[in-house]
């Protein structure tokens, strides 16, 4: 599906309307690609007027529309040119200093007062008031959190460009503080441009088709997203919910377009079966725990008789896990090791059981299949629960909902038989379940003592997979 059009669409869009803003009658006049030593000379001059505002609101609005479109024409070397200078427009550090040694000198509270408020406008990058003039433009906001994405790719080896996406991720935090979000169902009677983008953003299970999207809007889902005002038409991160009866086991059957909407009188479950954040400019700005909470709430509102709360995640570093050297740590329980060898399996750890079945089509075989599961079982949950990087676990869907006081409630083999599941996750799926009632205490224990609330059947498989140091 050409899911990518709608991207260039916008982009051709923006840059059309940022001209017209600016003043300038056709994309000839913009930088195309790289930028020579006279264009960074003219950038230079239109990012010292947009600071200066010699010519009030409006002249700064069309030097920052021009700016704009100028970036939107500039390939990935052209982009790190434009933002290196950009982020030359750093604090006087002369006034800085002054102020600084000013307020060392204070010797009473209303000069220390005033000193004070002199040192935070001194600190203030003349950058940031080229930033924000963009907010007065037409999906201005959008064009700073993409700008932002440039950034992180960008920063790493750059100081420069690294104080500058402190910056901007310092100010989209504030713009994007939970309280300015709106929640909205997204269903198949949603603008074709939004259904368009949950095709090409969902990040989890791959829309296939329309048919697929269609199935998933049914009766028996629902899809909530968050909004921000400013970017109306960008949803910030959607969830994927299906009402069944019990706990789902398996993405295929949930995704099965030829099974009948489930009957909703008689559902008592709610499966979150993906999660997809769409703003890569907006990483490190949570969202995700606030979105469960608040589709919760409108679930509970809106069909009083559900009664369980949970996911059906993937596990996506699984895999790379075991064929990693600390997976030959984790030593499987003798038992086990036996009840392997009667079919000629010899796999004393989780690295050496992996080996043995890499590169084989194991899951198509049932026998094979069958005295896998129970090892596999063991050592995923030994991943999940005690392979962490310093205090958390390395998974980071398993970090996601422990931070949120999930529990993890049940492992399910075969879950994922997708390529994509059997590569990342040997086809396994966790569910997470969210009890209202111990959620509050799940967090503390965890957040405080590093304890990750387990259902009876998870503790069962952590014994089948003792660890030798892992």
């Amino acid at each position: 599906m050409p899911t990518e059009n709608f991207v260039t669409r916008n982009l051709h869009r923006l840059r059309r309307t940022w001209q017209r803003i600016a003043g300038v009658t056709s994309s000839g006049d913009t930088a195309r690609g790289g930028i020579t030593r006279h264009q960074l000379q003219e950038l230079g001059a239109y990012m010292h007027e947009c600071i200066a505002q010699a010519g009030g609101e409006v002249s700064a609005r069309a030097q920052a529309a021009k700016l704009g479109q100028i970036y939107l024409g500039l390939d990935r070397a052209g982009r790190n040119e434009f933002l290196g200078l950009m982020a030359g427009f750093g604090p006087d550090q002369r006034v800085l200093k002054a102020a600084a040694r000013a307020l060392l000198d204070a010797n009473d509270d209303a000069v220390r007062l005033e000193q004070e408020r002199s040192i935070r406008e001194a600190v203030r990058s003349p950058r940031v008031k080229i930033l924000t003039q963009f907010t007065g433009l037409p999906d201005g906001v959008k064009f700073l959190v993409d700008m932002r994405a440039d950034l992180l790719e960008l920063a790493p080896g750059r100081p420069d460009l690294g104080i500058l996406e402190s910056e901007l991720s310092s100010l989209l935090a504030l713009w994007f503080d939970v309280g300015f979000l709106e929640l909205q169902r997204i269903t198949w009677d949603s603008p074709a441009s939004l259904l368009e983008r949950l095709i090409a953003y969902e990040a989890v299970h791959e829309i296939r088709s329309w048919d697929d999207l269609r199935n998933r809007l049914d009766s028996d889902r629902r899809c909530y997203a968050f909004f921000h005002p400013r970017m109306p038409r960008e949803p910030l991160i959607f969830v994927e919910i299906a009402l069944s009866r019990g706990l789902a086991g398996s993405i295929q059957k949930l995704l099965d377009e030829s099974q009948p909407p489930a009957d909703l009188r008689k559902a008592d479950t709610a499966i979150f079966y993906s999660i997809s954040s769409t703003q890569e400019g907006l990483r490190g700005i949570s969202f995700g725990n606030f979105l469960i909470k608040r589709v919760v709430e409108e679930l509970k509102r809106d069909f009083p008789g559900l009664r369980t709360f949970a996911t059906l995640s993937p596990i996506p570093g699984f895999v790379r896990w075991l064929q990693s050297d600390a997976a030959a740590q984790v030593v499987l329980a003798k038992a086990i090791q036996t009840k392997l060898k009667k079919d000629a399996v010899e796999a004393p750890n989780a690295q050496s059981l992996w080996k043995a079945v890499a590169g084989v089509n194991w899951s198509a075989d049932p026998k094979r299949c069958a005295l896998l599961q129970e090892p596999m079982l063991a050592i995923c949950a030994h991943y999940l629960t005690q392979i962490r990087r310093g205090f958390r676990p390395i998974d980071p869907v398993a970090r996601f909902h422990l931070d949120n006081g999930a529990r993890i409630e049940r492992l399910n083999w075969l879950a994922d038989t997708s390529a994509k599941g059997l590569k990342q996750s040997a086809g396994i799926m966790v569910n997470y379940l969210y009890d209202t009632a111990e959620i509050e205490s799940n967090y503390e224990e965890y957040r405080l003592h590093g304890k990750v609330a387990l259902a009876s059947d998870v503790r069962r498989l952590l014994r089948l997979a003792p660890s030798a140091g892992a």
